[in-house]
């Protein structure tokens, strides 16, 4: 993160000293004021870290790097696939033009780093009240709550290894209302009192499968995730299954959703789930409900 900020200074003194047009003109094309935001900023690429604050923004037709989001890696780990995967792929060819057997070791982690970014495609359930996968992993926790932002809410919990892809989805289609940082411990993700200790992010959605009840996706460092990556805001609109984060090596997510009777599960502590594909439960939705859920709730 630091890197990427130092280099982002540079790169905006580049801009305003080689290429001044293009820095008004982005000027000219950018939403929103400033805020908190620390710097001024020359383009989309800026925002990577402000994105789920209240500053400037562009438009996605204004975006001209938006062809990143069509690349098989996620845009928010570019950075480290370059930089980290960039960095063992030349140790690889350094040692292995010394003797090829040592040039092994670091192309694995190299391939790990690749793999670790991947972002592959996903089939969405778009049925009215199926509730999706927030994260890749296993299933480590179903247990009921009483949630203070829910009421009676059922808690789901997800175990992220490196080996999984670590975008986090949302699980049904739904309004931001409120997004929540909490600092925190770096406990292990596996550990129960993770959930409770170890930094987290919240964000708080309404979704018109569940009118009136706020449900929430819950994303938690682990002992070596030590960077939450989330670029929703307060009143963005998400389809069921559309990224909104991710979580960086390794960590744990979790889900809270209403619970009533209507609601019924399709999954089972242990078993291994897919964000955005797999389906965690159904809500039964009558017939006056199914018809008027395309539209969202106020």
């Amino acid at each position: 993160m630091s890197l990427e900020l130092a280099w982002g200074y540079v790169r905006r003194g580049i801009l305003r000293t080689l290429r001044p047009g293009y820095v008004e003109k982005m000027r000219g094309l950018r939403q929103g004021t400033r805020g908190t935001l620390p710097f001024d900023p020359v383009d989309s690429r800026d925002l990577k870290f402000y994105r789920n604050q209240e500053t400037y923004w562009w438009p996605d037709s204004d975006d001209s790097f938006r062809w990143r989001d069509s690349l098989p890696f996620v845009r928010a780990g570019l950075a480290e696939l370059i930089l980290i995967g960039g960095f063992f792929f030349l140790l690889t060819l350094l040692l292995g033009w010394f003797w090829w057997p040592l040039g092994l070791p670091p192309l694995v982690v190299c391939g790990l780093v690749v793999w670790f970014f991947r972002d592959p495609p996903r089939t969405i359930p778009l049925e009215h009240g199926v509730v999706v996968a927030p994260a890749d992993g296993k299933i480590v926790q179903i247990e009921p709550i009483e949630d203070p932002d829910i009421g009676p809410a059922v808690q789901i919990g997800i175990f992220l290894s490196i080996f999984n892809v670590h975008i986090n989805r949302s699980s049904l289609a739904g309004r931001v209302v409120e997004v929540r940082y909490r600092p925190g411990k770096f406990l292990n993700a596996l550990r129960p009192e993770s959930a409770r200790e170890n930094e987290n992010l919240d964000v708080l959605m309404v979704s018109p499968d569940q009118p009136g009840k706020p449900f929430r996706i819950r994303q938690i460092t682990g002992q070596f995730a030590r960077r939450i990556v989330c670029w929703v805001r307060p009143g963005d609109v998400l389809a069921k299954g559309e990224p909104f984060g991710m979580i960086k090596l390794g960590s744990r997510t979790e889900l809270v959703i209403p619970r009533d009777e209507s609601l019924e599960f399709e999954v089972a502590i242990g078993d291994t789930v897919w964000a955005g594909s797999s389906r965690l439960a159904r809500y039964r939705l009558d017939v006056a409900t199914a018809a008027t859920s395309g539209t969202l709730a106020d």
